[in-house]
C-alpha cells in the first residue's frame, strides 16, 4: 500500500513545480515523507529510500550522500 502512495506522490511531484522544490531542498528522506503526508500520501523515509534508483514518470529517486558533521 505504501508503494501505490509513494509512487502516487512521485507523479503528482512531477507536475507540481513548488511541491518539487519543497522535496528538493529537503535534508532527509524522513523530511520528504513528512512534506508527502501533509498532502495526503503515507510512507516512511525507510521506503523512500529503499525505493531510490527506480523511475515513476519523469521523476527517478536518488539518495544523495550527505557527508556529516563529526565532533
Amino acid at each position: 500500500m505504501a508503494l501505490d502512495q509513494l509512487k502516487a506522490f512521485l507523479v503528482r511531484m512531477q507536475d507540481d513545480a513548488q511541491i518539487r522544490q519543497t522535496v528538493l531542498a529537503a535534508s532527509t528522506a524522513d523530511d520528504v515523507a513528512k512534506i508527502a503526508a501533509g498532502l495526503g500520501y503515507e510512507f516512511s523515509g525507510d521506503e523512500l529510500l529503499r525505493f531510490s534508483g527506480q523511475k515513476v514518470g519523469r521523476v527517478t529517486v536518488s539518495k544523495q550522500e550527505t557527508p556529516g558533521e563529526y565532533n
